[in-house]
């Protein structure tokens, strides 16, 4: 029966690890792929997919290794670059191009993430106590930094992580994030195809500025025209209208629903949900306790939203850290010395709980 029950644990393991393979190589494949058909640069979305695995592999090393100190200088890491990097510091419209907004509330949101799950990884109460405090810390710093979606999604995160705890099923609580993400996106489809009404329109392109809607607009022209293959990869920039009578524009539509889909077709917007499923399902076989995951999964579904209205996924720093805080959830810390000691067996209080 223990036999059994390792093959068992084995087989959950491999499952999320071999669907991450396939749909990482999907996504570096593709690119490659439309930009031989239509031209582009692939480049970037190559470069995103290794950031993202590189992170990934870091978490699972660090996470198995240290599971508390890790996510806490994960977490001191990416506010502590969010602060000194300027580029990645929100500035006004004249002095910096769109999108270092949404990369600073995307870190702060990692940041904060990361905080929590050290804090649920400790079993020592002052310790636990001093990691949320860091996390409150980090949503202070994203509010004197200027960015209000940085401290709303921090704030968001942080009462999360503070509520999983009463949580018994990971399962529901993680198809309950999807729908979040769902529902961040569709709405951003909708003012892009003018499937709001006026007044709702009106007041939403009012928050979002007209240029990001414009761009929206364009990419999903562009969508209606090349459904199959996209413009091609990069191309974005040079083909929107919107971005071409813009000096500031760093040609991207910023949505990256809407830059896939442009660029890439609906296979490609198809591969970035399936990005998100995955790292969904490897949250769910996680060896980890719940609270670790549903306090990861809420930083990730922050991530992908601020990602559904802007630029956040285009830094390579937001998608090691998104990677590198999905490693640290889904890793499996190797047994201290008095579980050694008693066969190399884990309490039964410690099964994750689906």
């Amino acid at each position: 029966m223990a036999a059994a029950g390792t093959d068992a644990d084995g087989g959950r393991r491999i499952g999320p690890d071999a669907a991450g393979v396939v749909v990482l190589g999907a996504c570096a494949a593709w690119p490659l792929v439309t930009a031989a058909a239509l031209g582009g640069r692939p480049e970037g979305m190559l470069l995103a997919v290794l950031a993202v695995a590189a992170g990934y592999a870091a978490g699972r090393v660090g996470g198995a290794l240290l599971p508390v100190a890790a996510p806490c200088a994960g977490a001191l890491a990416g506010i502590g670059l969010t602060v000194t990097v300027p580029q990645l510091t929100p500035g006004p419209q004249i002095t910096a191009p769109l999108g270092h907004a949404g990369a600073t509330a995307a870190m702060v949101t990692l940041s904060v993430g990361a905080a929590c799950c050290a804090a649920w990884a400790s079993t020592a109460p002052a310790v636990r106590f001093a990691l949320r405090l860091l996390a409150a810390g980090i949503v202070v710093t994203a509010a004197v930094l200027g960015s209000l979606a940085g401290c709303v999604t921090g704030t968001a995160v942080l009462l999360c992580s503070l509520a999983v705890g009463r949580v018994r099923r990971r399962g529901p609580a993680l198809a309950a994030l999807g729908v979040a993400v769902a529902g961040v996106a569709g709405p951003a489809w909708a003012v892009a195809g003018n499937a709001v009404p006026d007044g709702l329109a009106a007041s939403l392109e009012g928050r979002l500025t007209p240029h990001r809607v414009g761009l929206w607009r364009d990419a999903l022209g562009m969508v209606r025209e090349h459904a199959g293959l996209g413009v091609g990869p990069g191309r974005f920039g040079d083909l929107s209208a919107t971005s071409v009578r813009s000096p500031l524009s760093d040609g991207k539509p910023h949505s990256a629903p809407l830059q896939l889909a442009a660029e890439q077709g609906v296979v490609g917007v198809a591969l970035l949900a399936l990005v998100f499923g995955w790292l969904l399902y490897a949250l769910w076989c996680s060896p980890r306790a719940t609270p670790v995951v549903l306090t990861a999964g809420a930083a990730l579904t922050g991530l992908a939203a601020i990602a559904s209205v802007g630029n956040a996924l285009s830094f390579t720093a937001v998608s090691v850290g998104g990677g590198l805080l999905a490693g640290l959830a889904t890793s499996r810390p190797f047994p201290d010395d008095a579980t050694r000691g008693a066969g190399g067996t884990r309490p039964r209080g410690n099964r994750p709980t689906r």
